[in-house]
């Protein structure tokens, strides 16, 4: 398996390497493996799933939030099962669920916020069962380009007046110390998660509005806000993490005063209202094939994974009485799936 990650040999950081599969997007892993048409283990090889044995396609799709995460994941998976073929997109939450996940044409789906009613519905109709496992908690970051020296924090209102369906157009409407310069917004496509989120958090009534450049793409947010000393963007936390000299995260004040994104205040839930927990969704049918299952049960153990989590990623890890929760609802599924 030819993966995006073979870099590493050549002794570049595992943070780097997230970093570069954050610029690559949707590509990933997918873009540099064979996806669930390549390979001759699509059966899951002998089912038995001894040491090196295990092989088969993992398709995932999702949310772009989960996607360095799951990456870094199915990284260290597929060294110890080569014969593991996965393919990995960034598609959004409700993306994922709509076009892949909830037609039963890939095995997880990955979300920034809980599967939605219509997607409950949807996975229903195509007799697509599954079970939902908290993969770390993460902190909404909003980001402004380092140059941009009048604004450190802001208010939830002030978020929400440059955010709004009907928005502020220049900074100084904001705040009247601002500069009467137009604000250039970037953020999460509507198929996102995220920007469901975001609505949910900051927007609420006011809804989200249109005039703004929209992507599935994190990193696409990251390069318009850094290079633009007026625009303002929002993602999540571990695109910040690993492009800290690009951007600078703003301050949030929830009414006790502004506080910054960290793992330290999303942990202590210092951070509000933009902490959130992240998800992935595996298929109960897909576990049913062994090497699925196997990868399932890494990824719930990877959740605690301090160095993985926080130090590679840049997400809150999961707590023991989180992991062995999400591990007793996997291995109910898992036992559904294979009887």
């Amino acid at each position: 398996m030819a993966s995006s990650h073979d870099a590493d040999t050549a002794g570049i950081t595992r943070r780097k390497s997230l970093a570069a599969i954050a610029g690559a997007g949707a590509l990933g892993l997918a873009g540099c493996t064979q996806s669930s048409n390549g390979g001759d283990g699509s059966d899951g090889g002998d089912g038995s799933g001894g040491g090196n044995e295990l092989s088969g396609p993992i398709n995932i799709a999702g949310s772009s939030t989960v996607f360095p995460l799951m990456s870094a994941v199915m990284e260290d998976f597929a060294e110890e099962y080569p014969g593991v073929d996965p393919d990995i997109s960034s598609t959004g939450s409700g993306g994922g669920f709509s076009n892949f996940f909830c037609t039963g044409d890939t095995d997880f789906n990955n979300a920034s916020r809980p599967i939605q009613p219509e997607e409950e519905e949807l996975c229903a109709d195509n007799g697509v069962e599954y079970v939902e496992l908290i993969a770390a908690t993460d902190a909404l970051t909003v980001v402004v380009n380092p140059d941009a020296d009048f604004v450190d924090s802001l208010t939830t209102d002030e978020l929400a007046q440059i955010w709004k369906s009907d928005p502020a157009q220049t900074w100084d409407e904001v705040r009247d110390e601002f500069p009467n310069e137009e604000i250039n917004r970037f953020g999460a496509a509507d198929t996102s998660g995220t920007y469901d989120y975001f609505i949910e958090a900051i927007l609420e009534e006011e809804g989200h509005t249109s005039d703004y450049q929209a992507t599935e793409q994190d990193n696409t947010i990251a390069q318009g806000v850094a290079g633009d000393p007026y625009a303002i963007g929002y993602f999540g936390f571990a695109y910040y993490f690993q492009n800290p000299d690009q951007l600078k995260a703003l301050g949030i004040d929830d009414g006790d005063g502004p506080v910054k994104p960290s793992l330290e205040t999303a942990s202590s839930g210092e951070y509000t209202p933009l902490s959130r927990p992240l998800f992935t969704y595996p298929s109960i049918e897909s576990l049913g094939e062994e090497h699925i299952a196997e990868f399932a049960r890494y990824f719930v153990e990877q959740t605690t994974n301090e160095d993985l989590v926080a130090g590679d990623v840049g997400y809150v890890p999961a707590t023991e009485e989180t992991q062995e929760e999400q591990m007793q609802k996997l291995e109910d599924a898992i036992e559904q799936a294979q009887g």
